[in-house]
């Protein structure tokens, strides 16, 4: 058995399984992709797009909401090293507030892809809702779980959005950012309460909205 064969016989089938049917059709970069923070009550929602190469080494790679921080951390630098091509989108608050969060999230997927530096011939996306891009595309419902560059891209996209919320609770002191990550904590509803909204939170949001001028 050679190296390469005996470390995909160490990855379990189904977490390759989309990637190598995508293959096998002829695909040769296919890009995961995924999102970060569709619900908290404040900061952007992340996208990340990953096209891993057809051997790789990142031991413990799952959905990032099954990883502790540290895992998490440890697989960011790996990733970034080991990827073909790594993207990254964000849509702000405001863009949340303006278009709603689903259409946000998808124009987040859509600058992750455009932000790629290895154009991709084929998306697997998390979720139920295909990327209005013109590019073939499969959509995997927990995604995170089924696919290894969607789990990837899971784990870049939270690990950028934690490090955002980290710098939003610099700007914005006294709601807690840096703990909740803009989640609606009891905490962070008794901030916002005491407060009132920053320009980070997401206006039409409920446990925001109702605190708005």
């Amino acid at each position: 058995m050679t190296a390469q064969s005996e470390l995909f016989a160490a990855i379990p089938l189904s977490t390759l399984h989309f990637e190598r049917q995508a293959q096998a059709r002829g695909f040769r970069a296919v890009a995961g992709i995924d999102e970060a923070g569709r619900g908290p009550l404040a900061g952007p929602v992340v996208a990340a797009a990953v096209i891993l190469p057809e051997v790789f080494d990142l031991p413990g790679l799952t959905d990032s909401k099954q990883l502790s921080e540290k895992a998490r951390e440890r697989l960011y630098p790996l990733i970034r090293a080991q990827a073909l091509a790594v993207g990254i989108g964000v849509a702000r608050a405001e863009e949340i507030d303006r278009i709603n969060i689903l259409q946000a999230t998808l124009l987040g997927m859509q600058r992750a892809v455009g932000r790629l530096n290895l154009p991709p011939d084929f998306l697997l996306i998390d979720g139920n809702v295909p990327v209005p891009l013109a590019l073939p595309q499969q959509t995997l419902v927990k995604g995170d779980s089924r696919s290894l560059s969607i789990a990837a891209a899971s784990v870049v996209a939270k690990v950028v959005r934690d490090r955002i919320m980290c710098s939003l609770d610099r700007l914005h002191p006294g709601y807690g950012f840096a703990g909740h990550k803009g989640y609606g904590s009891a905490a962070h509803r008794a901030a916002i309460a005491a407060l009132g909204p920053s320009p980070c939170h997401r206006r039409t949001f409920g446990g925001v909205r109702e605190h708005c001028p």
